[in-house]
């Protein structure tokens, strides 16, 4: 078994794609965040540390972008350990891993033997699929595209509830989001209520997300409404959809079930302490 580490996302897009593209739903993150890296020349500074497994063909992979946690995603729990030794020789420091729960659990007990100190599951996830729209319905409003004046606002709310995807800069981030199309606005009596992006589609897979209502705005269905049609949105455009939920919100978790989604794997988020 070979495991190799780079930090070039296009060299590592063409030797891990034809891999990871047979699932592209299960393998969103990883896909998303290195086709951006390894076309977008906006995208993040910051050095990142990508990792794959061969054993002939590749046989699994894993990440980790600028500031955040190793990513594993599906990777195997046979492999973790090989992957924790491979970023403990380039990383002086980690603050945790993702990613599937047995793997996750086998990274981090590898890491802590090597560098010290505990590790703590913190959150845990779980991606959908798509398997039949359902349109939903709120109590008042439509759905809008962001518009030009609406940056900070949309930026605000990220921050509020999605900081750690902002990757340092919540402006840059809600720009991004307005060249793109890809950021909705539920609005009702004239007034922004609720938002609902999506990520650009990878191998034929679209990612919703974020989903955010401020806290005086919430029980009134927007989310699920404009989550509902940004689905619609994605599907006329010939893309598979996908998104995350939150374990411990049972509420998002039924709201997407009633939009048709349907679960495909659970992940796990470990802290790393001193």
């Amino acid at each position: 078994m070979d495991v190799r580490v780079t930090s070039d996302a296009a060299a590592f897009e063409r030797t891990v794609f034809p891999f990871l593209q047979d699932d592209p739903v299960l393998h969103t993150i990883i896909m998303g965040n290195v086709h951006q890296r390894a076309h977008d020349p906006r995208a993040e500074a910051g050095e990142s540390y990508f990792v794959s497994v061969h054993d002939g063909d590749v046989i699994g992979v894993a990440m980790r972008t600028p500031g955040r946690a190793v990513y594993l995603g599906a990777l195997r729990a046979d492999l973790a350990e090989s992957v924790a030794d491979a970023y403990a020789d380039v990383l002086p420091e980690l603050s945790g891993v993702a990613g599937d729960q047995p793997a996750a659990r086998r990274f981090a007990d590898r890491w802590c033997e090597r560098r010290g100190g505990q590790a703590t599951e913190t959150k845990g996830t779980r991606l959908h699929k798509l398997v039949e729209h359902k349109p939903l319905s709120a109590d008042a409003g439509r759905p809008r595209l962001m518009k030009d004046d609406e940056v900070d606002l949309v930026g605000h709310w990220a921050m509020d509830g999605f900081a750690e995807e902002l990757g340092g800069n919540y402006r840059e981030w809600a720009e991004k989001r307005l060249r793109e199309g890809t950021m909705w606005i539920w609005e009702a009596d004239g007034e922004p209520v609720s938002m609902a992006g999506y990520h650009l589609p990878v191998y034929g897979a679209c990612r919703v997300g974020p989903v955010y209502t401020p806290p005086e705005q919430r029980r009134h269905g927007y989310a699920g409404a404009l989550t509902s049609h940004v689905t619609a949105e994605i599907l006329a455009q010939g893309n598979q959809a996908c998104l995350y939920t939150d374990l411990a919100n049972p509420t998002s978790n039924k709201i997407y079930h009633q939009a048709g989604y349907r679960p495909v794997a659970d992940f796990v988020d470990v802290e790393f302490t001193a």
